[in-house]
Parts: structure tokens; sequence; C-alpha cells
């Protein structure tokens, strides 16, 4: 079955989810952690709809693959169609804000860097995207003020401000649309903080948002 999109109240978008539009580095010092050049355009790549999971339920990780690293994103959901679009167009085709988790099999998609290969099957996978529900637009300040945080068994490990993004949200919406058209029910997902790592199993992970939301879920044994 497909994965539809929620808002918090329960109303489910009408449109099924489509692709999820992701974008690499978008701050600096999770470029620099990983020892990666910052990027001076947005790195950009999908995840089909098959990747998304509700985040609210148990992590499956394909431990047997490798390492599978945790990086917590903010997600947008798009309500109409995008194509080339300025940045204030993009801006008011978003509807909804929520959260994300980019699961990267990272000992795979090491292997393929070396090799100047495709990074699909490290983020790709089924599973490899669980996705909140979303917060109506009504209920966030200006991107700027937008923060969220990831908290492993009581830790904190990640926190994402707007402020920090390197391609703020409207730039970034608007410069996906040069390249793919944002369709009702796509997903775009605005990248990761420093702190990413790799999850372990039985660990918790609570996740809070601007706006009043908090997911709490758990890694499978």
């Amino acid at each position: 079955m497909r994965f539809v999109p929620h808002f918090t109240d329960g109303q489910p978008f009408p449109e099924p989810l489509g692709k999820i539009v992701c974008v690499g580095r978008n701050y600096a010092d999770h470029a620099r952690e990983l020892d990666n050049p910052v990027p001076s355009e947005p790195l950009l790549f999908i995840k089909p709809a098959t990747a998304a999971v509700p985040l609210e339920q148990p992590i499956d990780a394909p431990f047997s693959r490798g390492e599978v690293h945790y990086e917590t994103e903010l997600a947008l959901l798009i309500g109409e169609e995008l194509s080339n679009v300025t940045a204030d167009e993009a801006e008011r085709g978003i509807v909804g804000i929520g959260l994300a988790l980019d699961l990267t099999l990272r000992d795979v998609q090491s292997r393929l860097k070396e090799k100047g290969h495709p990074w699909e099957i490290a983020k790709a996978f089924d599973g490899a995207c669980p996705l909140s529900s979303f917060l109506p637009l009504s209920q966030v300040p200006n991107w700027s003020g937008v923060s969220f945080t990831l908290e492993v068994d009581g830790e904190p490990r990640q926190r994402g401000e707007g402020a920090d993004m390197l391609f703020p949200v409207a730039t970034l919406v608007a410069e996906m649309s040069r390249h793919f058209t944002l369709q009702p029910g796509d997903v775009v997902l605005t990248g990761t903080p420093a702190g990413v790592g790799p999850l372990k199993r039985g660990t918790t992970l609570h996740f809070t948002l601007t706006g009043g939301m908090e997911v709490t879920t758990r890694v499978v044994e």
C-alpha cells in the first residue's frame, strides 16, 4: 500500500506520497564532520516512495549491510505542482512541515563514493526514509526560526536551525523545481546538521520540531 502523508490532526493528505527529493551537505558543519567539501550549489538526489515508513513505528534497520546512520532532517510536504518556479512561488507551494530520517548505509555509501558510483542503494532502500506527520504552516514561524532536535537514549545528538542552512528552504525548493517537477504529495528533505552517527539496536530516538511536534521511536533489537 502506498504511503499517504498525514497532518498532525490525523487528516490524510489527498494524494499518496510521490518522490522524496533530498539535498546533501546543506549544513556546513555536517559536510565538515564527514570530511566532505562544502558545496557551492545543492547536491540533489531522490528516494522513491517505497523508502517511506512512519517515523512513529519501530525502525527495522538493515544492519546486515553494515553501519546504518541516522540523519535527522526537516521535511516539507508539497501541495501544488512546482516547475521552474521562483523562491516566492516555491514557498507558497509548501503545505506542511515535519521530520524525517535520511537513513544511510554508510559503509555501502563509502564504497560507492570511492568508485565514483551513484549512492542510490545506500540511500533509497526500502524503509530508508521514516517520515513523521506534518504540521500545517500556520503553526510554524518564519523559516529561519524553525529548529529541530534528536536525542538518542536521552543524549542530545543533533540540532538543526533553519538559519544555518546553506540553501534556505524557498531557494532550495525553487532550485529542485528547475530539475524535477514537484507534484502534490512529493516530499522535500532539506539536509542534516552535524551529529550523525550509527543506529544501535534497541536504542530510543526522541525528536522535537518547532511548533510543538514530538516523536519517539525505537530501533528494533
